[in-house]
């Protein structure tokens, strides 16, 4: 999977590019991330990538002269996507789709936002990473890079992973859209805290249908919002089966 980042700041992705995860999947080859920067494209003696708003207000607007003319050189990956708070908000199922296709690239806002001919006749489209405001678009593009690249086969290594946790969608593993079933390891007890009993009894069986269940039930206390359906009967039994 290819992905192209613009951003003025490439000297910030360096380090998470490089660790965990992500640097695993690129020493692999199965992710291939480029940062460029728009004001290898500029054209004055300043290397301006901004310009004061039209119609007044505080700050400076990110010009659409830099980032036209290096999107325009380099040739990304598509879609191409612009980072913003206007954007459609990213979530599971956009990372699952990003991750299924050959690559895709990013462009990262600064100042008070981007000249909006870039959104409108550029990108394919706007990503938000939550309600809420950065100082720029280069830690969202992170998160979703890395949202994508784990699901990439070959990156986690244990394919069964990114399909129990949350958010997992899998069918396959019981889980849907739900939140992830709480984790344990040891030591058994720990300061008075104990290990649930099912987890430690070695039934197999069982100790999926208690995960089932505790899936279930943060997910209705924590984020409704995500089961908004009527429990089905068997649902419905696994949470009176393990009611704690």
């Amino acid at each position: 999977m290819r992905v192209d980042v613009f951003s003025i700041f490439p000297e910030y992705f360096g380090g998470p590019l490089g660790a965990s995860l992500l640097g695993r999947a690129r020493e692999l080859g199965l992710v291939d991330v480029r940062v460029h920067d728009p004001r290898d494209w500029t054209t004055d003696r300043h290397r301006s990538v901004d310009d004061t708003p039209f119609g007044g207000g505080a700050g400076m607007v990110m010009a659409p002269e830099p980032v036209f003319a290096a999107v325009e050189a380099v040739e990304p990956a598509r879609p191409l996507l612009l980072l913003s708070p206007a954007g459609e908000r990213f979530v599971q199922d956009r990372a699952r789709g990003l991750a299924a296709g050959p690559g895709f690239s990013l462009v990262c806002g600064r100042y008070e936002g981007v000249d909006q001919r870039v959104a409108d006749h550029l990108c394919d489209g706007e990503l938000s990473v939550g309600d809420y405001v950065l100082a720029g678009g280069e830690v969202a593009a992170l998160v979703v890079i890395e949202a994508a690249a784990r699901l990439v086969p070959g990156v986690l290594g244990n394919e069964q992973s990114s399909g129990e946790e949350s958010f997992g969608g899998t069918e396959s593993f019981g889980q849907t859209d739900l939140l992830e079933y709480p984790q344990y390891t040891r030591p058994a007890e720990f300061r008075g805290w104990a290990v649930p009993d099912v987890l430690r009894s070695g039934d197999h069986e069982r100790i999926a249908r208690w995960r089932r269940a505790q899936a279930l039930r943060r997910t209705r206390e924590r984020r409704p919002e995500l089961l908004a359906r009527d429990l089905t009967a068997d649902e419905q039994a696994l949470l009176d089966e393990f009611p704690d």
